[in-house]
């Protein structure tokens, strides 16, 4: 090649616009989508539901039965800081104390339809209603998790939508198998979801 000669260039490859645009779209919603969601870890789902199956299997025993609804109290405020301690371990701590605004929506998508739940069980236990209150627990539980979708994702909505059918058909159960609805609900949906939300993930909070 001689001085005069003109070096080569490389073809030009024409971008469409609409390509980058739509490339640009897809960005700015994930970035948007990541930043006001809550991520939940599986391993919560699965110690909570730990609780549950060990506090079903204790309270469907006869001696314990008759004191099946402060066990479940107690096994409800043991899961809820196991839970919470799960989701807030230092790992997810950062991705919490960022997030700000997503947390303050998840709790208030939550605690609503708890705080009614708690409401509701001292009225029905002073009342001596106590029959209706598995199902009272399995129903608004599940209101708020489907509340939470907005917080976190389709798969607690999911999970949610599944603790409210069985709310619905713990209503009508008779006392004894109601232990069983609580059983699978509180334990059985919270491992089965915990581990396909941490499958899903790969091991991240998803």
């Amino acid at each position: 090649m001689t001085p005069q000669e003109p070096l080569p260039t490389a073809p030009s490859v024409p971008v469409s616009i609409d390509t980058h645009a739509a490339a640009t779209l897809r960005y700015i919603r994930a970035s948007m989508e990541a930043a006001t969601t809550v991520p939940v870890p599986g391993s919560a789902g699965i110690a909570m539901g730990t609780v549950g199956l060990v506090t079903a299997a204790l309270t469907s025993s006869s001696g314990l039965h008759p004191y099946w609804l402060p066990l479940w109290l107690i096994a409800a405020v043991f899961a809820a800081g196991v839970g919470g301690a799960l989701v807030a371990r230092p790992a997810s701590w950062r991705v919490l104390a960022r997030a700000g605004t997503p947390v303050r929506r998840l709790a208030l998508c939550l605690l609503p339809s708890i705080l009614g739940g708690a409401v509701l069980t001292a009225v029905d236990w002073r009342a001596g209603n106590t029959q209706v209150i598995p199902g009272t627990w399995l129903l608004l539980y599940g209101c708020a998790l489907v509340a939470a979708t907005v917080a976190t994702s389709r798969m607690i909505g999911l999970m949610g939508a599944l603790f409210m059918a069985l709310g619905v058909l713990a209503l009508w159960t008779p006392d004894r198998l109601q232990i069983l609805l609580l059983g699978l609900g509180f334990g059985g949906l919270h491992i089965v979801f915990g581990c396909i939300i941490g499958r899903l993930g790969h091991g991240r909070q998803i």
